[in-house]
């Protein structure tokens, strides 16, 4: 791992601890987070990558060094001076004055190096303050020495770090106020071991493991996941999503070295053992509807595809069926989800009383089950002349039956994605959220049917 210096008392701490529980030797690298980020790209080599700020993390995955990553903590640049402030500093303009012996980090490899140019640039105040420094330290660490050892009377540190040495003092200014950095975790694309960096991440980043250590640290630690050696999930989805969704999740449980256990079925039914007190982790529904009616169970959705509601045909459609008015014709066989287990039954029945034709459709209506797959298995063995489903099931039935589009704005539903508010692993979850919104996973929607709407980012 490499990691930042600033960070090293807690994560020596939290290392050893993990080393005895699991037996797993941690090597790391500790320098700024900018020095590190250079031996990364040039390495291509290593499993994590622990930033002061998350900006660094962000640039490496611009770059495709980092995939996944986790949020610790907070940490906010501060001027740092000796206990009792011997030379009463109390803004910027003090450290500009000629006997002031003044220290920064560098700006080039040092994440608080950084964020102090920026914020003084932003002030106006870089200019004079950049040339007064007696000393340009490689880590944030050397910068707390130098106070301690008073080499220095004054210098630009992160809260968490000052906080850490007894003879130092906090000194705020409002240059610095709201200027809280990420304290993040990235995994590398190098690593050879993912699941296993996987793990030890979500041990840094555990409510009751890694961030104690932050917190008794001084540092502003998140609101981390429990933890779990290997984390147990209750996924719902609605069983619309079967097809585009199975591989990503099995991918997803292997490289994160978890399970879960998926239910796929009706939304109308999943609603049910929701209100009956079986709360999921997650739930991707069929449509918003479902989702809006257990929104206090959830933090805010997600809306990431669509898909259309169409007919389904014998092939080469025999009954020459073009719109839903077709579906009234007398002897008709029909099959229909059920309205009160499925979204797809609620949808279809609002599209037809709106279009004022429910009483004639439904008495055509031979079947009703809680999902369109089974509609679609009957349409198969030829027991019905027609039934209305999602486009996204008939992705595998296409050279047996034929599909035929309906002309109506309402022939649609958007599946919503959000995660349990009460869920002890949400950090996990909305690592699969990600997961669900990548390339791969976003073919595998197109490729049954669906239509993309979204990344999660674009809807915060």
């Amino acid at each position: 791992m490499y990691c930042a210096a600033g960070l090293k008392p807690p994560v020596e701490a939290i290392r050893k601890r993990y080393e005895t529980e699991y037996g797993i030797s941690i090597q790391i690298d500790y320098e700024g987070s900018g020095t590190l980020l250079s031996k990364i790209k040039i390495a291509q080599h290593g499993d994590l990558y622990l930033a002061a700020d998350e900006s660094y993390i962000a640039l490496s995955q611009q770059e495709g060094l980092v995939h996944e990553e986790m949020v610790l903590a907070r940490m906010q640049p501060v001027i740092a001076v000796y206990q009792g402030n011997p030379k009463n500093i109390s803004s910027l303009d003090d450290l500009a004055r000629g006997e002031l012996r003044l220290g920064l980090a560098n700006p080039d490899t040092v994440a608080v190096g950084k964020i102090t140019r920026e914020i003084l640039l932003k002030t106006g105040d870089w200019d004079r303050l950049y040339p007064k420094a007696k000393v340009l330290k490689p880590t944030v660490n050397d910068l707390a020495n130098d106070i301690k050892l008073q080499t220095v009377d004054a210098a630009i540190i992160w809260d968490a770090v000052a906080n850490q040495y007894p003879e130092l003092k906090i000194v705020r200014v409002p240059a610095f106020e709201n200027q809280a950095r990420k304290v993040t975790v990235g995994v590398l694309n190098s690593s050879v071991q993912p699941t296993v960096a996987l793990h030890f991440s979500r041990y840094l980043s555990a409510r009751d493991r890694g961030l104690r250590s932050f917190g008794s640290f001084g540092y502003d630690i998140v609101e981390g996941d429990t933890w779990a050696n290997s984390p147990e999930l209750l996924f719902f989805s609605g069983g619309v999503n079967r097809l585009a969704i199975q591989e990503t999740l099995k991918e997803f449980e292997q490289r994160e070295g978890i399970k879960i256990n998926t239910n796929f079925n009706g939304c109308g039914i999943l609603l049910g053992q929701m209100k009956a007190g079986d709360i999921p982790d997650a739930y991707l529904a069929c449509d918003v509807s479902f989702i809006n009616q257990v929104e206090d169970l959830f933090d805010r959705r997600y809306d990431i595809a669509t898909t259309d509601i169409v007919i389904l045909t014998q092939r080469d459609n025999p009954q020459n069926l073009q719109a839903l008015e077709d579906l009234t014709r007398d002897g008709l066989r029909l099959g229909i989800p059920n309205a009160e287990q499925s979204a797809l039954g609620r949808l279809s029945l609002s599209m037809l009383d709106v279009a004022g034709l429910t009483n004639e459709v439904m008495n055509n209506v031979k079947s009703q089950t809680p999902t369109a797959d089974l509609l679609v298995n009957q349409m198969l063995t030829g027991s019905l002349d027609a039934v209305l489903v999602y486009k996204a099931n008939t992705a595998n039935v296409t050279e047996r039956l034929s599909v035929v589009p309906i002309e109506d704005h309402r022939a649609n539903a958007i599946q919503p994605y959000a995660v349990s508010v009460n869920s002890d692993h949400k950090h996990l979850m909305y690592r699969l959220l990600n997961t669900l919104c990548s390339t791969s996973s976003r073919q595998r929607f197109t490729d049954v049917g669906f239509r993309w709407l979204g990344d999660p980012e674009g809807q915060k």
